[in-house]
């Protein structure tokens, strides 16, 4: 019998999940092929996760029973607790991006509350909408297990799953181009005085669009050509050096290296609220910020959800 945490059996689990999701239209429906594609999620994330360390995928406590399995130290009928699907995915979205969490966990809400409330449908979404999602997600799962769609279901299978791939990035690309004419537009809208007055209530210019994450720096607006603020949460470097002063006195000085998830221009109103559309529109996906002495040390902030 396999480990609860092996990342093989968990992969195998996936495997025989969406073989189930992807059955013939005719002998299940849309509705159950969601369900078993929303379990075949969770065990790809746990599968990517548990690759590099079983321990990711510990629940911890103050007995360490999860940790001590995980680590191969405790046997017999102890029982082993894998952490919940936010914190799943949230490790996910750290590790493996552009994975998106937000987008994940609503595969899990589905999920609950087509099992436990009185809800008949899965999602709202139609199935031409679900898999393209649905798929641009796994995929990067997927490349995190350092394997690819054949194997994962089957050659036939993969030719359609590329397809669903290609209807999500169209999806973005149309959605960038949207959102910035759009901006464009607003902005032209204001000069000439001719913006309608229940999009004035809305935006007008100096109105504060950002997201208030951690980090930020200016960058050059797509739409109006004027500063925008291009912000991020996630750390993926931290440099130090040290200057020195005077004789004996030495300062140092931290850069972080700052994923960017959002962008906003108060110039226009335009918002990209996600790292795909940030990156389809041709702006910086990271950007360096000011750190202090305490980021030179940080660690997984496993056990802290």
């Amino acid at each position: 019998m396999s480990a609860p945490y092996d990342y093989e059996a968990l992969w195998l689990k996936a495997k025989l999940f969406l073989n189930h999701a992807m059955d013939d239209p005719e002998l299940r429906s849309f509705d159950e092929r969601a369900l078993w594609s929303s379990l075949a999620l969770e065990s790809l994330a746990k599968s990517a996760l548990a690759r590099q360390s079983p321990l990711l995928i510990a629940v911890p406590n103050e007995e360490g029973t999860n940790v001590l399995i995980a680590l191969g130290l405790m046997s017999g009928k102890a029982r082993f607790e894998s952490i919940s699907a936010k914190t799943l995915y949230t490790r996910c979205e750290r590790a493996f991006r552009p994975f998106s969490k937000d987008e994940a966990l609503k595969t899990a809400w589905a999920r609950n509350e087509y099992l436990h409330s009185a809800g008949a449908r899965f999602t709202s979404l139609p199935e031409s909408a679900w898999w393209p999602k649905y798929w641009a997600l796994a995929y990067i799962l997927v490349s995190a297990c350092e394997r690819d769609l054949d194997d994962l279901v089957g050659p036939t299978r993969a030719l359609l799953v590329q397809g669903y791939l290609e209807q999500n990035k169209q999806h973005i690309e149309d959605r960038c181009e949207t959102l910035i004419s759009r901006a464009k537009q607003r902005r032209a809208q204001y000069e000439s005085g001719s913006l309608p007055e229940r999009v004035a209530k809305e935006w007008q210019p100096g109105a504060d669009m950002t997201a208030g994450l951690s980090y930020r720096t200016n960058e050059l607006c797509p739409a109006c050509g004027q500063n925008g603020v291009l912000e991020g949460e996630e750390k993926l470097e931290v440099r130090h050096e040290y200057e020195q002063f005077s004789a004996g006195d030495y300062e140092v000085v931290v850069t972080i290296t700052v994923g960017a998830d959002h962008f906003s221009c108060e110039h226009c109103g335009l918002v990209l609220d996600s790292y795909e559309l940030v990156e389809k529109a041709g702006l910086s996906d990271t950007f360096d910020a000011e750190g202090d002495v305490d980021d030179i040390v940080y660690g997984d902030e496993y056990g802290n959800d």
